[in-house]
């Protein structure tokens, strides 16, 4: 009998490197709570089912203990992940975790692609004199060549430095001005995906520490999701804020993004 795919959460509970609020940490507690809750299923749009067509596992949550030693912890529980048949799924925490969680996945499968959901582009060199800022992980990345491309979407903050830095890493952004998910590109593998939930309109996702009107809508992220093809070296979804949520709407969400990405790990096993 052949193995079912195999998608592993990985909690981080950290947001040591937040810039601006604190509350990431509680994140991955609110989220697994809501992808088990009973409000729901456990099927997908596509119409698979957890258990059924794919097994989602759970690793639990990391020992982090908020200083630069975690960035090692969580590359090398991602790269034990890959090791074990999974594809691993980071819960955060925040945004600074998507530097070592690549670097894990770099280890284990080489550069990847990545497609990146966020208001804000992450390319700062040093933000606020701490270049592990969630504000600088893609940055990180790109200096250290993790990755062969990186394509970011929902991105409606972008300064000065950070179009530099764009510049300088050959990032390519798709505008939110006439925004369609078509104008995202269908890109190869190995494929990341990191979801910053403030990418998501505030009227749909208010539980974030950076809410940013303007937004993607879900629908819209699901339709981008929908349209990848490549097989998944691992995802992350991150800046869930369950201080500043509203009857769980932004937690029920990362749970429903949960979903779609371990199906669309499995409909895309390579």
């Amino acid at each position: 009998m052949t193995a079912l795919p195999r998608i592993e959460l990985i909690g981080c509970p950290s947001d040591v490197n937040s810039s601006f609020e604190r509350g990431p940490a509680q994140a991955p507690a609110a989220i697994r709570e809501a992808l088990w809750s009973d409000r729901g299923n456990l099927a997908c749009e596509d119409g698979q089912e957890i258990g059924v067509d794919f097994e989602l596992t759970d690793r639990g949550d990391l020992p982090l203990n908020e200083t630069a030693a975690d960035d090692a912890m969580i590359a090398a529980a991602v790269q034990s992940s890959i090791a074990s048949g999974a594809v691993p799924l980071v819960l955060g925490g925040d945004h600074a975790m998507s530097h070592p969680a690549v670097r894990g996945v770099h280890a284990a499968s080489g550069p990847v692609t990545i497609l990146h959901f966020d208001a804000h582009p992450d390319l700062y060199d040093d933000f606020e004199g701490n270049p592990r800022s969630h504000a600088s992980p893609f940055a990180r990345i790109m200096e250290a060549g993790l990755a062969r491309r990186l394509v970011q979407v929902g991105i409606r903050t972008l300064n000065r430095h950070c179009r530099d830095q764009a510049e300088r890493f050959g990032v390519e952004i798709v505008p939110m001005a006439d925004f369609t998910p078509v104008r995202v590109p269908v890109l190869e593998g190995p494929l990341y995906i990191s979801i910053d939930l403030d990418g998501i309109d505030p009227a749909e996702a208010p539980g974030v520490s950076h809410p940013e009107p303007g937004g993607l809508t879900v629908r819209e992220v699901l339709a981008v999701l929908r349209r990848q093809t490549a097989p998944l070296a691992g995802a992350d979804i991150v800046e869930l804020n369950p201080r500043f949520d509203h009857n769980q709407r932004t937690a029920i969400l990362a749970a429903k993004l949960v979903r779609e990405i371990a199906a669309l790990a499995a409909r895309n096993r390579g």
